[in-house]
């Protein structure tokens, strides 16, 4: 307990500089960053540059990108929105060529929302949050004076309803309504609220538009999800008012270092990306544990049977949200993060080393695929990735 608090003590001493001493707070928040006092929401916006090391400047700062984020809601879901509710002008329809319509850009769009949508319903099934109502909407959207078509509402209505013409033995024809129904129903709260998986919705929405030679990749719900969740979980509202905006900033700077593995052209024999991540891990693995390696090899264990996933996840998925949170504090914190993330799986095989030189290819194949169902102390995996690097 003393040692904790001593913890808390130096989290408190280093973040109430008037500068940050980065060096500093790399080494605190490698070890863990305490949940207390939002400790853990300010250290990951300063680790992901989304907060400067002077202090002074993070009113400024603060204001100016929340602002910016309001304009991008207002700009890309609020106008069109708008629009959607009241209806298309006149000369205007789904048929116009003219590469100005409105309805072309939406039609874009549906599919992509469609993916987000569905994705973001079903983000971390384990845990009730993301299907909470947040305490803080977009007031623009859900106001009950609102006649924004919200993006839920826009999915719902992209939903496919088709009529069957049927004819009875009498001869009699009668047209048949059918609705096509999405492959998982949720339950949806009430308007005028905003269930969390919506503001994720909405976030990744607006990163896709803007990033349009990227666009929505299926897993960016999974890297947004664990850092929405930290800042809409800080203990201080005036900072958790803001997670939508500050989540979507972090975010952003989060994927500029690690969109090539999300570029769907950049394949795995590309020599950037995923496929180049890929080859380090195999090769770190062979470095550190090369009889485990051979063995990996002999039972024809391609890395992308499992170590796609947890590379291009960041490991959002073997393990329960709390380890995904230590170990991106972990991640976050390392000057060299992604090195580290091939440390941390390499100490996941090896961890499981006797079950994968003693077993074959079936029950190896289900224990790397479901690693959380192995039981392994998440401390044992980070204490064993310290030691490979």
């Amino acid at each position: 307990m003393a040692a904790y608090k001593a913890r808390l003590k130096a989290f408190e001493d280093t973040l109430n500089n008037e500068r940050i001493d980065l060096k500093t707070l790399r080494k605190l928040c490698f070890n863990g960053c305490p949940f207390e006092h939002g400790y853990r929401s300010t250290c990951w916006k300063i680790l992901l540059n989304y907060l400067p090391l002077d202090v002074s400047q993070w009113k400024e700062i603060l204001e100016k990108q929340r602002k910016l984020y309001t304009h991008f809601v207002h700009e890309m879901i609020v106008e069109p929105g708008t629009k959607a509710s009241a209806g298309s002008q006149a000369d205007d329809h789904p048929l116009n060529p003219n590469p100005d319509s409105n309805w072309g850009a939406f039609f874009k769009d549906n599919d992509m929302l469609l993916q987000i949508d569905k994705d973001c319903r079903r983000l971390c099934p384990d845990l009730f949050f993301f299907q909470k109502a947040t305490e803080y909407p977009c007031k623009e959207i859900i106001h009950a004076d609102s006649r924004v078509e919200t993006l839920r509402k826009r999915v719902e209505h992209c939903v496919l309803h088709s009529e069957t013409l049927k004819v009875d033995r009498f001869g009699k024809s009668n047209m048949i309504a059918s609705r096509r129904k999405t492959s998982e129903e949720y339950s949806l709260l009430p308007d005028g609220q905003e269930a969390h998986w919506e503001v994720v919705e909405r976030i990744l929405f607006i990163y896709a538009k803007l990033n349009p030679g990227q666009g929505y990749v299926q897993g960016m719900n999974e890297i947004l999800g664990p850092i929405y969740y930290t800042f809409a979980s800080d203990p201080r509202n005036e900072w958790k008012e803001f997670a939508e905006a500050d989540s979507f900033f972090c975010f952003t700077n989060l994927m500029a270092e690690i969109r090539d593995i999300f570029i769907k052209t950049l394949d795995l024999d590309a020599v950037c990306g995923i496929g180049s991540m890929m080859a380090s891990f195999t090769s770190k693995l062979k470095e550190k544990d090369e009889f485990l390696y051979n063995r990996i090899k002999e039972l024809d264990l391609k890395p992308q049977y499992y170590a796609f996933r947890w590379l291009t996840l960041l490991l959002s998925q073997e393990f329960p949200l709390p380890d995904v949170l230590r170990i991106w504090d972990s991640l976050f914190a390392d000057d060299k993060r992604f090195d580290f993330l091939i440390c941390i799986c390499c100490a996941m095989l090896m961890i499981l080393r006797d079950e994968i030189i003693s077993e074959d290819f079936p029950t190896v194949m289900k224990l790397v695929q479901n690693f959380q169902t192995s039981k392994v102390d998440l401390q044992r995996v980070l204490s064993k990735a310290v030691d490979i690097r």
